[in-house]
């Protein structure tokens, strides 16, 4: 299965979607910190990353900046609690596939990353 990230500044947060996808048989690792996620983005190269717009130093649309930079294969999932129209637009023109509201809606998760997981097979 994929490999996985999930960034986001409430360690919890990223726990629940971490059993969530772990239970679809992916190996997700969780970050709180933009530094690591991305050293660790640098040096893996994650088929998956999912990041949460607001993050203790960096939006998650600069760390998407620097993921696409990084690791241009990585698919990323945004995630955010204040869905606007312009973040949306800002996200998919950087790079993302796809953004997820907050609270996650565990079926919308796994459909979102089953697809964007497809998609950078080359489907």
């Amino acid at each position: 299965m994929a490999d996985i990230i999930v960034l986001d500044d409430v360690i919890d947060a990223g726990v629940v979607i971490k059993r969530i996808l772990e239970r679809k048989g992916h190996s997700v690792g969780v970050f709180t910190e933009e530094e690591e996620a991305l050293a660790h983005v640098a040096k893996k190269k994650p088929d998956l990353a999912i990041l949460d717009m607001k993050l203790k130093k960096m939006s998650g649309v600069e760390v998407l900046e620097e993921i696409k930079k990084r690791s241009p294969e990585t698919r990323v999932i945004m995630l955010t609690g204040y869905p606007t129209l312009e973040t949306a637009r800002e996200s998919v023109r950087l790079g993302a596939c796809e953004y997820c509201v907050k609270p996650i809606d565990k079926e919308e998760l796994e459909r979102k990353v089953e697809e964007a997981l497809a998609a950078s097979q080359g489907g």
